[in-house]
């Protein structure tokens, strides 16, 4: 089954401590990139979020900002935020609570934020709980991009994240292989599309 590219509502309301949209008065989206670094996929997102000055937030794996300190650096040094997404991709559904925790923990060597997301949107009460207690909030999506879905077209992704645009939008793609073709494909003329109704992007911040 293809994962509708909105949560339905009333999984955001039983859920309502993390973060889904952006309040805010601006027109304003904001992209969010997970799984990287990625030595060329994150360094072409990099270069068309530079040509078009568009801020963009990144979820990053530990282990692969370990691999990839350059990259990671770049991503700061332009002036994008990033989060934590675990240090090896790790389940929530999957792992126990110390498994889980010790994961986030060992990521947050390397990444410095007060944000995080759980890998494929999966934690349960206990490690949402500990991730508070740690001073992150747990940033999720308004639109799920379904760049990584071999199923979806380019063209598919693209109509997905341009229904029904709303400023405080976030929108999740990956900077990853699985997603590369689709992502490239639609990134650019997403940001295009965007301008045109005039919609800026900014990067995360609390």
């Amino acid at each position: 089954m293809i994962i509708p590219a909105r949560i339905p509502v009333l999984i955001q309301r039983f859920f309502k401590e993390r973060i889904w949209k952006i309040e805010t008065n601006q027109r304003e989206l904001f992209l969010t990139f997970d799984d990287g670094p990625h030595p060329r996929i994150t360094s072409a997102v990099l270069d068309i979020l530079k040509k078009h000055d568009a801020k963009a937030t990144f979820f990053c794996i530990g282990d692969r900002v370990k691999r990839f300190p350059e990259i990671y650096k770049r991503i700061l040094d332009e002036g994008h935020a990033v989060g934590n997404h675990t240090m090896h991709h790790i389940n929530g559904w999957k792992s126990g609570l110390d498994e889980y925790c010790n994961d986030v923990e060992q990521a947050a060597k390397y990444i410095k934020s007060n944000m995080f997301r759980p890998p494929y949107g999966r934690m349960n009460r206990k490690q949402f709980d500990y991730v508070a207690s740690k001073g992150m909030k747990t940033v999720m999506w308004t639109v799920l991009s379904g760049d990584y879905d071999y199923r979806l077209s380019p063209e598919k992704v693209y109509e997905r994240v341009i229904r029904d645009m709303q400023q405080g939008n976030i929108y999740l793609f990956h900077d990853s292989e699985k997603a590369e073709v689709n992502m490239v494909f639609v990134l650019e003329k997403f940001i295009e599309y965007a301008k045109r109704h005039d919609y800026s992007f900014s990067s995360i911040k609390f």
